[in-house]
């Protein structure tokens, strides 16, 4: 009888050491986009939505069109001729830099001050001086080289390029593959480049407020880390009903020997 006792004790004890270590992490906190329980809100307006402004070190790809076209080369000068070209290094050659003190050197036009401007207000400022020389013409400028790190627990971390204007957060980790199942939703940390240097943000992926948050839309060469849950070594995607079925079926194995 005292065999079976203790039999039975270290039965008890190894069941709840094993619900222990092996914690699986709840469904709560992995799904996306929660709403309250008080509310059906399903349209969301991101008032904060702010263009990016230009900063030294920053690429553009600038381009002139016109029906004179041996006019309109003398602006294009150094750009392929060979048609459209796709890698990254032809697309990095055929863009204009913006130097440490803001400017793009462009041919025939010279210095064009550009850092803090937007997209749009460069393609404004570049279509008045070309008008100066030209009629009739269409200035195309695009950033280009638009870099987005995506470190920790994702499925494809890494760094990766953006060949569009905007994007937010959720199309950015659909590029690493999405989060894995030990990402901590709840407390993703972006780093974002300002003038002084860089600044550290925490965003909350379970909640829908994110969608009208400053951060929804990346920026250039923004850096997003996802953090693991708390146990990560010892989590499970789902309860461990195998190994907790097995681990009886052996102690209850061991106890009829003793017995």
């Amino acid at each position: 009888m005292r065999k079976k006792h203790i039999g039975f004790k270290i039965l008890t004890g190894i069941i709840f050491l094993i619900l222990a270590l092996s914690s699986c992490v709840p469904m709560k906190k992995q799904v996306y986009l929660q709403t309250s329980e008080d509310t059906s809100k399903t349209e969301y307006l991101n008032k904060q939505l702010i263009d990016y402004k230009l900063r030294p070190a920053n690429n553009l790809y600038i381009k002139v069109i016109s029906l004179e076209q041996d006019v309109s080369d003398f602006f294009n000068m150094g750009l392929s001729q060979s048609g459209n070209v796709y890698y990254d290094a032809a697309i990095y050659l055929n863009s204009y830099s913006v130097d440490d003190s803001g400017f793009v050197e462009m041919p025939f036009l010279g210095e064009i001050y550009v850092k803090d401007l937007t997209i749009e207000e460069v393609k404004v400022r570049i279509q008045e001086q070309v008008n100066k020389y030209l009629n009739k013409t269409m200035v195309i400028v695009k950033l280009v080289n638009y870099n987005v790190s995506i470190v920790g627990e994702v499925y494809k971390p890494g760094q990766y390029k953006v060949y569009q204007d905007k994007i937010n957060i959720f199309e950015v980790l659909s590029l690493a593959g999405d989060l894995t199942t030990f990402a901590k939703r709840d407390d993703i940390i972006l780093v974002r480049k300002n003038e002084k240097g860089s600044k550290m943000y925490h965003i909350n992926l379970l909640k829908d407020d994110i969608l009208e948050s400053d951060y929804y839309y990346i920026m250039p060469d923004d850096i997003i880390y996802i953090k693991p849950v708390k146990g990560r070594n010892f989590a499970f995607n789902a309860f461990p009903y195998t190994l907790v079925i097995s681990s009886i079926s052996l102690m209850l194995a061991l106890i009829a020997i003793f017995k």
